[in-house]
């Protein structure tokens, strides 16, 4: 499978090179050219990159990046892209082999929050092969250093135009600043003992982290490992003793198992609502209040704040 991921990528580049008089967008008027893996990384590029930047993104709302595969027209989208931008820490931990097959081919990639946030930083996770956590975008503090690094990228590829990223990532990242600020007022208004997230997976620990909240997943890290009858009880269990007033399923997640527990709570003599759904690794549609970063950090902590300070049971 390696082998012809490889000789896919490389008969891609090959082709995208020789098609067109000139790739090389340095010595051009051109705008650069990117391809993102999610919408939230693209968001980022748009914002920091300006009109010097054209970006698509492979994956649209709702789409899983945990569980997400590329495509043949994919790897031609990125043979074609100036830069190649993905999170790294194996969020897109089905496309590896293509990002490694494009990065021997020459093809300029970066794996935004994997080389921008050092490790004592990152949460480490057993249940995640060992790895880190990849969510590291839920803390907007750490995805303002992600701004800064990816400047510095966009300005290294078009050297012509790296104060003005330099400019816009730092203009960006003040507002990621300010935003945090809002998730911090809101958080610390909802009593101490109510701030427990029960969400579809645990993908909200650097969320967790950085506001107070205790963090609760039925899932792992990663939505490749699906929660058994024992996760759904023992979850279940938790919930019905502390008396949680909300759960939350998430956009990019298939509410059943949140259901399933709402279900095994309620067994329990116990009725927990849901409190609303949550944008955890993916932005919503054009026409939701999570279209981008800036709106889904807002609309995630309102709905949270919402569900959690509200004495109202369903």
């Amino acid at each position: 499978m390696r082998t012809f991921i490889g000789c896919l990528v490389g008969l891609t580049l090959w082709t995208s090179c020789t098609s067109t008089e000139s790739s090389d967008l340095l010595v051009s008027d051109q705008t650069v050219r990117v391809v993102a893996t999610t919408g939230i990384i693209a968001d980022l590029v748009r914002e920091v990159g300006g009109p010097d930047v054209v970006v698509e993104s492979l994956m649209g709302p709702g789409v899983d990046p945990h569980l997400y595969k590329a495509s043949a027209r994919d790897v031609s989208r990125m043979a074609e892209a100036d830069l190649v931008v993905y999170n790294g820490l194996h969020l897109e931990g089905k496309m590896g082999d293509v990002f490694e097959a494009m990065e021997e081919q020459g093809k300029a990639t970066i794996a935004v929050a994997e080389v921008s946030i050092p490790d004592s930083l990152l949460i480490s996770s057993e249940l995640f092969q060992g790895n880190y956590d990849p969510h590291v975008w839920l803390d907007a503090t750490l995805w303002a250093q992600v701004a800064h690094a990816l400047a510095n990228a966009l300005g290294a590829l078009a050297p012509g135009r790296a104060e003005l990223f330099s400019l816009r990532g730092a203009a960006y990242a003040l507002e990621l600043i300010e935003v945090d600020a809002y998730v911090r007022a809101k958080s610390a208004e909802i009593p101490e003992e109510r701030r427990v997230l029960v969400t579809s997976h645990d993908a909200f620990g650097y969320f967790g982290h950085a506001y107070g909240f205790e963090v609760r997943g039925l899932q792992g890290i990663s939505t490749a490992s699906e929660a058994g009858t024992a996760d759904v009880q023992d979850l279940a269990m938790l919930v019905a003793e502390r008396r949680i007033p909300a759960m939350f399923i998430e956009s990019s997640v298939s509410p059943r198992g949140i259901e399933a527990v709402r279900e095994a709570v309620k067994a329990r003599g116990f009725e927990v609502r849901i409190g609303g759904t949550l944008y955890g690794d993916a932005l919503g549609g054009d026409s939701t209040s999570a279209a981008t970063y800036l709106e889904m950090v807002r609309h995630n902590i309102d709905t949270i704040f919402k569900a959690l300070s509200d004495d109202e049971r369903s």
